[in-house]
């Protein structure tokens, strides 16, 4: 699982005459990463497609539009059939025609109705001014203006003008008509020259329109009832015939789309007048099947041969073989296509990894590493039963529902994630926030607090120191995997790259962890595990602090050196100005018990609003069984909402579900992103790059067709 499926590039060479079926087979086979021809071999050139290639592709263009012209998706297909040549000349031009004689009345009549729609909001303002359309234009010497603005300061500005002999202003709902009679010596374009410094909008006056603009504005919103009522009609009649034919859209693109690739083939092939090399990658496994099934189909009439195995060594690097065929030397002038590893448990979490990157062939995939620490840190982050519960009914429930792939993942990991957020829960004895699970199961001792009670309040600080042994663990896993993957360029290299880092890392926690100077260390390495579960704890021999020293200097020095080599003398300054990371980046993971108390101290505090509460002896108790008037005043903390009056009652009801509603989703935006942050940041910045490439089998996943 740590490592992708081993690849073996092969290579099959025959006669042209048995092209046809070896394309069937593998393709059939659906097992084969064909790799493009490149040209460098004297004498061999690229193949040309099959005949019928062009008509098939014409087809599928055609097929795909009347897809998206009628709106075909997935859930319209129906049973898987068999496409038969006839069809997709026959049918499939029926479909056209129907289908682009409804696209296109359905485009005149949206056309149409746009261009009445404009009508309408054109006309509408002279309809709210009530002045009949005729009488706003054809004057010779009155000048009209229509528009949106402020009458008054179009009447001062008509005022004020010299070449304005007579006016009058009208207004209505907004909207300004101005008649405005000019002195005889005003030039062309006077009024708009005027209005330019005024609050107006002009809205031009139509041309082919007279008569009352309300009366006009209502024959045109019959007619948009009418052309709505005929657009509806058009797009029921393309609803039926989606309906009808979108099975069989469905299936002729995948049929089309299988005859394409097959066709195609050919292009990827070197090939001479006679004869045919094509080479591709396949699981190393999966190499006796593609010979025998050759030998099937085509006997001896091609020859199979297994050119290069990408493997690894018992160190795990990439060790690829070579080959020496007809051809000449062959070697690997590409890297493999990645196939990940992993079981049905893993497999779902590689959509967290391939957030980041697929694996390249070379690279530790991390899949199973998340796989295992994610929903641990996510768990001890909510750690309620109630919590929990919800999560896997809700990530199973995704995960059943949906078809999409990334869908079902993501519901796989919420369902694993309420699974441990579950586990913790018992451990933590706790439900929605409740402690009453702690109660009957471990008589109210549950092995683990989240230090929210003030006489547990060891455990909230244990919980900081905790998740920085976390970190220091996570990362040492990151660090181990970076050096694994960099051994091939030289021990030197993935020391200073790798293991340097956690050397400093190590030397340097070591020694904080350590009773070496406590007199400059804080008390809160030590004081809370010795309180909760390391009784006596004083912190690491004082040997191991020395040792840690020594192990840090010489991490330090692996990480000068590393950095000297990359940039030479700048390095040093660059490695030094770095260092503090292998310090600082363990801080990161402090964040998950941070998120631990701020997600209890919400549900506490809904809790403590809804039920009420008290403290006593030390202790926090809710007021589920007694009322405030049963506790001593000095302790009662809140009488809480449930021991009101009905109001009162009603609003607990309503924070009590809304507020645990709340605790429930920001679970998933904190504890969440946070973990998948500490993945990705802290964890897979150590080693991994990604960038591998997608192993695309030549072949199809029959969905809608059938051969039989």
């Amino acid at each position: 699982m740590l490592r992708p499926e081993r690849m073996s590039k092969v290579s099959v060479t025959g006669s042209k005459a048995v092209m046809g079926d070896v394309i069937e087979t593998v393709h059939d086979l659906n097992l084969v990463h064909l790799s493009d021809y490149d040209g460098s071999w004297e004498g061999f050139d690229n193949g040309d497609p099959v005949a019928g290639a062009e008509s098939a592709s014409e087809k599928l263009v055609t097929v795909r539009s009347l897809e998206n012209i009628l709106e075909v998706d997935d859930a319209d297909a129906g049973p898987s059939r068999i496409v038969t040549d006839d069809a997709l000349d026959e049918e499939l031009e029926e479909v056209r025609q129907e289908a682009n004689r409804l696209d296109d009345r359905r485009d005149e009549l949206e056309d149409e109705l746009r261009g009445v729609e404009e009508r309408i909001d054109s006309i509408e303002p002279f309809a709210r001014l009530g002045t009949p359309l005729h009488l706003l234009s054809g004057y010779e010497t009155l000048e009209v203006r229509v528009g949106e603005g402020n009458a008054d300061g179009i009447r001062q500005a008509l005022r004020d003008a010299a070449v304005v002999r007579e006016f009058e202003v009208e207004e209505a709902d907004g909207v300004v008509a101005a008649y405005v009679y000019p002195e005889s010596n005003a030039r062309e374009g006077f009024l708009d020259d005027l209005l330019v410094g005024v609050d107006f909008t002009t809205i031009e006056v139509p041309e082919d329109a007279e008569g009352d603009p309300s009366a006009y504005v209502e024959e045109l919103e019959h007619r948009k009832q009418r052309l709505e009522s005929k657009l509806n009609t058009a797009e029921d009649e393309i609803d039926e015939l989606r309906l009808e034919v979108a099975s069989f859209l469905l299936a002729a693109e995948e049929r089309l789309s299988i005859d394409v690739q097959k066709s195609e083939a050919p292009l990827q092939f070197a090939t001479t007048e006679n004869a045919f090399v094509a080479e591709g990658w396949i699981p190393t496994e999966r190499v006796d099947s593609l010979q025998a099934a050759l030998g099937e189909v085509v006997g001896d009439r091609v020859d199979v041969e297994e050119l290069e195995r990408a493997d690894y060594d018992r160190h795990g690097h990439p060790d690829h073989t070579e080959a020496v065929t007809d051809g000449g030397t062959v070697s690997m002038a590409e890297e493999p296509p990645t196939v990940q590893d992993n079981n049905g448990f893993v497999s779902p979490f590689e959509s967290l990894t391939k957030m980041v990157g697929r694996p390249q062939y070379t690279e530790i995939d991390p899949t199973v590493i998340i796989m295992l620490t994610f929903p641990f840190m996510f768990g001890f982050m909510i750690g309620d039963l109630g919590y929990g519960i919800l999560y896997t009914a809700l990530g199973y429930g995704i995960y059943k529902k949906f078809d999409s792939e990334i869908v079902q993942s993501i519901g796989a990991i919420a369902l694993f994630a309420g699974v441990f957020t579950m586990l913790f829960g018992v451990l933590y004895g706790e439900v929605f926030g409740m402690h009453t699970l702690g109660e009957i199961l471990f008589d109210g001792h549950p092995p683990m607090h989240k230090g929210l009670q003030p006489t547990y309040g060891a455990y909230a600080r244990s919980w900081l120191v905790l998740s920085l042994v976390a970190g220091i663990l996570h990362m040492t896993v990151g660090f181990w995997f970076g050096f694994v993957n960099d051994r091939s360029h030289g021990l030197v290299d993935a020391f200073t790259h790798n293991l340097a880092w956690w050397f400093l890392m190590i030397g340097v926690w070591s020694w904080m962890f350590s009773a070496q100077a406590l007199g400059i260390k804080d008390p809160i390495l030590f004081e809370p595990l010795r309180e909760t579960y390391i009784a006596g704890f004083e912190g690491l021999p004082e040997v191991v602090g020395t040792l840690g020293l020594v192990v840090a200097l010489v991490g330090f020095v692996g990480v000068l050196y590393g950095e000297y080599e990359k940039y030479g003398a700048p390095g040093l300054a660059v490695g030094v100005l770095e260092s503090p990371n292998a310090f600082v980046n363990v801080l990161s993971y402090i964040r998950i018990a941070a998120v631990l108390l701020a997600k209890a101290g919400m549900a506490l505090v809904v809790n403590l609003l809804f039920w009420g509460a008290y403290e006593h002896d030390g202790a926090i108790h809710f007021l589920t069984d007694k009322g405030p008037s049963a506790v001593p005043a000095e302790e009662l903390m809140f009488g809480g909402l449930v021991h009101g009056g009905v109001p009162f009652v009603l609003l607990g009801v309503v924070i009590f579900v809304v507020g645990h509603l709340l605790v429930l989703v920001l679970g998933v935006t904190s504890a969440g992103l946070q973990g998948v942050r500490l993945e990705f940041v802290e964890f897979f910045d150590k080693f991994y790059e990604g960038g591998g490439r997608v192993f695309e089998p030549f072949g199809y996943d029959r969905e809608y067709t059938t051969e039989d």
